[in-house]
């Protein structure tokens, strides 16, 4: 005679709720960083060892503010993106950022342009390499 019995459930070792990405102390204080890195080094190539002016300091300001608030704003909405759109962010941050570095410092803007777009498809590649060799 057969017998019946019922399987066991299998056990989730995740949480039920999702994780809050992005909400810790670093989703700002990385963005803060870079921003002010970005700044800095803005206000100095515009500077060249020259006097120190308001339009120099202002330009560092707001650009790293600028790059500050696109930064977290990333943080805050890359776990909603696809890893394809998510890596294309990244990468077009990052030329944008170098590519502007690169125009202050009297470059065309056909060469601050290439320069931005090797170094954007680059960490586009780097980042999409990256989440889908480690994301599930």
């Amino acid at each position: 005679m057969a017998t019946h019995a019922t399987m066991p459930a299998r056990r989730r070792t995740r949480p039920s709720t999702p994780a809050h990405h992005g909400h810790g102390p670093l989703s700002w204080a990385m963005p803060l960083v870079l921003g002010v890195i970005l700044g800095f080094w803005a206000f100095f190539i515009k500077r060249d060892g020259g006097a120190t002016t308001d339009g120099q300091i202002w330009l560092g300001v707001i650009s790293g503010v600028a790059f500050a608030a696109l930064c977290y704003a990333l943080v805050r909405v890359r776990w909603s993106l696809p890893r394809e759109l998510r890596a294309a962010a990244y990468g077009v941050l990052t030329g944008g950022a170098v590519g502007f570095l690169y125009s202050l410092h009297g470059n065309s803007v056909l060469a601050s342009g290439l320069l931005g777009l090797v170094l954007a498809i680059g960490m586009t590649c780097t980042m999409f390499y990256a989440y889908y060799t480690r994301e599930n």
